[in-house]
């Protein structure tokens, strides 16, 4: 008796799984459609004027660069270097030392010569301690503020606290914009004035080579883990956020690189410091602030700005990644819970959040107790030739092809690997990464599941190699 209600739970809970696996899939098939038709649509307007010019023409707003500095000695100098070759008419970085414990802020100071001033504080957010405000001899439009350590959040809202210009781009200190990137993701603020938050597309930039602050050549990684990540981000990106951004749905801008209006992040009180998905957390806070406000909007996405940022290529560091992203994840979801299924705040409470919650907060619970029951009831010999081919079906035969499709679209809008050679690996990983690599991060996101539950907090701590002219880098 107990038997066969044992079989069962375990049956009624197989049928769960594929429906998650038919329904997961499905949100990504049709964010897929949506965002090949934005793309083809976007890749007609590239062609028809100059981004560049007419961004030119219609005048291009001044803009602060914000990128936050924890233990950053590996890389901090060249990516410094980087933001100031960018192609942009007015703009000044803020760098933020957020009290590292290494050469961060030495290095800093030796390389641009950064002397003490006074600074004018614009807006009054609160954070830790500021130590000092600092501006380059060489540089006038470069900034260092050193403070105590308070999180990434911290350091953003401090440099907020000081920029002078309307918008602000936020970066990670370890990436780099190529040189067009900024007047190309500002297009949305001069378009239409009800914009007030932008994202464009993050690459990984482990492989490439890197010359003075800007990508040069385009390569894969060596490290294989890097390999499947720059897949997974080909897909999140054009799949995912350009698919979301075609109905007006996006919920995520990433904080490696995001550009949003000054006011309107002042008047949300700033980035949250609880939590350690602060990006998406101030997306949704800033989509529930103009609803209930009935204050005009749009935030948008953009897939050809682009930032090059380093990933792990190590598990240890990989799980630690996705088990801080999965915990921020709990934490913006959980703490506007009253956006689900609530018409009020029109495809956002009723489409986008509710993915969200249920497919990606809560879907990594229920795939990876899915695989073990796979096999349980295969090795069992419970399971019919149907299940069987339905299950890899949904879980790994339609993965692959959404794999596939993401690497041709990428070569069908924008390509950045030029080599054959490269192509040919891409589309070969986009098979291979469904087989192991996927339920890796399976197991990574479960176990953020679990530290939200613990309500563990930090960061944990990230390793780099930096930026080198051949470049293998090792976190994002």
């Amino acid at each position: 008796m107990i038997g066969d209600i044992l079989w069962l739970l375990v049956k009624l809970f197989n049928y769960l799984v594929l429906i998650f696996f038919v329904v997961f899939n499905s949100f990504y098939f049709m964010t897929s459609i949506f965002a090949f038709v934005a793309l083809r649509k976007y890749g007609r307007k590239l062609k028809s004027i100059n981004i560049e010019e007419f961004v030119y023409s219609a005048g291009l707003p001044p803009l602060s660069i914000i990128a936050p500095a924890y233990n950053e000695e590996a890389s901090c100098v060249e990516s410094t270097r980087s933001l100031l070759t960018l192609n942009y008419p007015e703009y000044e970085i803020f760098v933020v030392n957020d009290g590292s414990d290494d050469a961060t802020l030495q290095l800093l100071v030796e390389a641009f010569e950064f002397e003490e001033l006074p600074g004018l504080q614009m807006s009054h957010i609160k954070t830790a301690k500021i130590r000092c405000v600092m501006r380059s001899r060489r540089h006038r439009n470069l900034w260092l503020i050193d403070k105590e350590n308070g999180g990434k959040s911290d350091a953003i809202n401090a440099a907020v606290n000081y920029v002078r210009h309307p918008f602000f781009c936020v970066l990670d200190a370890d990436s780099i914009l190529e040189r067009n990137s900024l007047m190309r993701i500002v297009r949305p603020f001069v378009e239409n004035d009800l914009t007030i938050s932008t994202g464009g597309i993050v690459r990984i930039i482990n492989g490439c080579k890197v010359v003075k602050g800007s990508v040069t050549d385009v390569r894969l990684p060596k490290n294989t883990l890097a390999r499947f990540q720059v897949l997974e981000y080909l897909r999140a990106f054009l799949f995912g956020r350009m698919g979301w951004n075609a109905i007006n749905a996006t919920l995520i801008i990433s904080g490696a690189f995001g550009i949003f209006r000054r006011s309107m992040v002042i008047e949300a009180g700033g980035f949250a410091t609880d939590t350690v998905g602060e990006d998406m957390e101030l997306i949704i806070r800033l989509h529930s602030l103009c609803t209930r406000r009935k204050i005009p909007y749009r935030i948008s996405y953009l897939p050809d700005p682009i930032a090059w940022t380093e990933c792990p290529e190590s598990l240890r560091i990989l799980g630690r990644q996705r088990d801080r992203w999965q915990r921020g994840l709990w934490d913006s979801l959980n703490l506007h819970r009253y956006m689900l299924f609530n018409p009020r705040f029109g495809v956002i409470g009723m489409v986008a959040f509710p993915y969200y919650f249920f497919l990606e907060m809560l879907g990594p619970f229920i795939e990876f107790f899915g695989y073990f029951s796979f096999i349980f009831t295969v090795a069992m010999g419970q399971a019919s030739p149907a299940y069987i081919i339905a299950f890899l079906m949904v879980a790994f035969v339609l993965g692959v092809s959404l794999s596939v499709a993401a690497v041709g679209l990428d070569e069908l809008s924008f390509p950045r690997y030029s080599r054959f050679s490269d192509l040919f690996r891409l589309f070969y990983l986009a098979i291979l990464e469904n087989f192991g690599y996927r339920q890796y991060l399976t197991f990574f996101r479960f176990k953020g599941i679990i530290s939200a539950l613990r309500r563990k907090k930090g960061w944990g701590k990230m390793v780099r190699k930096g930026f080198t002219s051949e470049l293998q880098a090792t976190e994002s």
